[in-house]
């Protein structure tokens, strides 16, 4: 935040949305240090208790869920009672009523609330607490590690190396969380036996790495990746910044777009239903049941055989004629001999209902519209993905799907010739650039998955600056 922005909010009234975890929290600490009191709102009281704790001064909490108007005008009525009016608006997620009044007008606030907005406003993008990378007319900025993108194994990794030390930075092209911070509820992720959102999991990852001094830069997007002489060797360039970041090493964490099912309510399911991996954990909720597994390639075909072994049945479900223009002879002969896999051809998914958790899915064949309902815990979305690495340069070797390669199948690459040790098990074609997460070739596609090469690719991180003074 700048010098003129920290004058600006020098005694001023900020009411921050969410200010009880994760970015509103961080937003509400960085506020205070610049001079502002700060009312914050969450739907927990004992998180809010802990927020005001860790601001530890100039700061009000109010219990809430803002989503709901009633909450929203006892909000205000507090802000309006205690302060008069309001300089600063934080709606932080968006959410409910929050997003439209995010972009409202100070005359909106007047008119409906009876509170005065004095000056300033902020939607979310511009009230985002984090300090720009560069100051102005700086031409570089100089860090141990920069990690790009933040889900998962990104803000793993941020925790750790930050933790440990490391002067780090994180970049990150949409927000913080990735894939992960959109599941509606995580059910498997370890010491969380009633689940816990996306969201809220990253969003307390995030504010971890931020107090143990990780910097973040969001929404920005790394255009390329270039390679120079020294310890700061590996150069980032930044949209919209004019500095380049040079780093020691990178992580990559960019992820992948999974292939959605195009079928209704698929969405509210993902993660409680809809898999984008066939793991022993998945099939372990899947034990005796119908399971439905989407595509045609190998993939397809490996996760039907895998799910076969403890599943009551397999449908494997195809648009195709058949399974000879998309998968391997040898791995289709097996799946069509396996008694309990059904292939369902010309079929898509239409339609997918439930309670908390995936029970029922509509398919249709579409030659016959014929339509039948399948009773169904899980279905194994296995129709493809693209990984986030076109702008990363020819030197960090892909494979043939566009996933980073890494470890022992980077080994024969030119820049390893003649180092004096191997890549290790998540280091890139390239020594001191690592790739971790979904973006990586041959990872689990899981959260508890990604989180763990995050930590070991930081690891991997301190052998590579054993090099450097």
């Amino acid at each position: 935040m700048s010098n003129n922005l920290g004058q600006k909010l020098a005694g001023k009234i900020a009411v921050i949305t969410g200010g009880s975890s994760g970015i509103g929290l961080a937003t509400a600490k960085r506020f205070v240090e610049e001079g502002a009191h700060v009312v914050i709102s969450g739907r927990r009281e004992k998180e809010l208790k802990e927020a005001a704790a860790f601001i530890k001064t100039n700061v009000t909490t109010v219990v809430g869920d803002v989503s709901r108007l009633e909450d929203l005008d006892r909000l205000y009525a507090v802000v309006k009672e205690k302060h008069g009016h309001i300089d600063v608006l934080f709606a932080n997620a968006g959410a409910g009523t929050i997003a439209p009044l995010a972009l409202a007008t100070e005359a909106h606030f007047d008119q409906t609330f009876d509170v005065n907005v004095k000056g300033l406003f902020f939607t979310v993008q511009k009230a985002l607490l984090l300090r720009p990378l560069a100051d102005e007319g700086e031409s570089e900025i100089l860090c141990d590690l920069a990690i790009v993108g933040a889900g998962p194994a990104g803000l793993s990794a941020a925790v750790n190396a930050a933790s440990e030390g490391l002067q780090t930075v994180v970049l990150e092209s949409f927000a913080p969380g990735g894939q992960a911070g959109s599941s509606s509820l995580i059910e498997n992720f370890f010491g969380f036996p009633t689940g816990i959102s996306g969201g809220e999991l990253t969003s307390r990852a995030q504010l971890q790495a931020f107090r143990f001094g990780a910097k973040f830069s969001t929404p920005v997007q790394a255009l390329s990746l270039a390679f120079s002489e020294g310890d700061h060797a590996a150069v980032l360039q930044i949209e919209g910044c004019n500095a380049k970041l040079r780093a020691k090493c990178v992580i990559i964490a960019t992820g992948a777009d999974y292939n959605r099912i195009d079928a209704d309510g698929c969405a509210s399911f993902e993660g409680r239903g809809v898999y984008y991996a066939a793991t022993t954990i998945e099939r372990q909720f899947c034990r005796e049941s119908t399971v439905i597994v989407a595509g045609g390639g190998n993939s397809a075909g490996q996760a039907a055989m895998f799910l076969s072994e403890s599943t009551e049945k397999v449908l494997l479900v195809i648009r195709g004629a058949d399974l000879s223009k998309s998968m391997s002879s040898y791995l289709s002969l097996r799946v069509k001999a396996k008694k309990n896999i059904e292939i369902l051809c010309h079929t898509e998914i239409r339609k997918m209902t439930g309670d908390r958790h995936l029970e029922t899915v509509e398919l249709e064949n579409i030659e016959t519209h014929e339509r039948r309902t399948v009773r169904t815990p899980a279905i194994f979305s296995m129709i493809g993905a693209k990984p986030h690495a076109d702008w990363l340069p020819p030197e960090i070797e892909r494979d043939n799907k566009g996933f980073v390669k890494t470890g022992a199948a980077v080994a024969d690459a030119p820049a390893w010739k003649g180092a004096k040790r191997p890549p290790g098990p998540l280091e890139t074609s390239r020594p001191g650039i690592f790739a971790v997460g979904d973006v990586r070739s041959g990872s689990v596609k899981r959260a508890a998955a990604a989180v763990g090469e995050g930590g070991m690719a930081v690891e991997g991180v301190h052998q590579a600056l054993v090099a450097y003074p």
